[in-house]
């Protein structure tokens, strides 16, 4: 699998050093670093990430953090179509079935990589923690 989504929640991690969750994050944002592993993300997770980041840092200094995770990952666009599947979906938590409904409309996308394992239940996408990830064959 080396085409992979990337949840906000393991961006978060990355991006904050959040224990003990930071470390996987990092070891998976070197694999792309590295070009060992294409990420995709949607457009909703930089919004996301801009709120939660800015209770850490300043505005230039969000904006410069998500320059650069802008440079390594693929952003996909939420879409009229996203938007409609999701509001038509049983998920639970309606950011995480814009963040899998975006990730399905990129036919590349092997698998979702994220924390929250519980909220992606009967989907056609593997889902994997980056704990998992990280140890699956390659």
């Amino acid at each position: 699998m080396d085409k992979v989504f990337i949840d906000t929640d393991v961006i978060i991690d990355f991006l904050t050093d959040r224990k003990p969750y930071s470390m996987e994050a990092a070891k998976i944002f070197s694999l792309i670093d590295e070009k060992k592993i294409t990420a995709y993300a949607s457009s909703l997770s930089f919004s996301n990430l801009y709120y939660v980041l800015r209770k850490f840092g300043t505005h230039k200094k969000v904006i410069a953090s998500l320059r650069e995770l802008a440079d390594l990952l693929e952003i996909l666009k939420v879409d009229d179509d996203t938007i409609k599947s999701t509001l038509g979906s049983d998920f639970k938590d309606f950011e995480d079935a814009v963040q899998y409904f975006t990730a399905l409309s990129c036919k590349k996308t092997d698998c979702i990589i994220t924390r929250n394992i519980k909220d992606y239940k009967d989907i056609s996408l593997p889902v994997m923690t980056p704990e998992t990830f990280l140890v699956y064959p390659k």
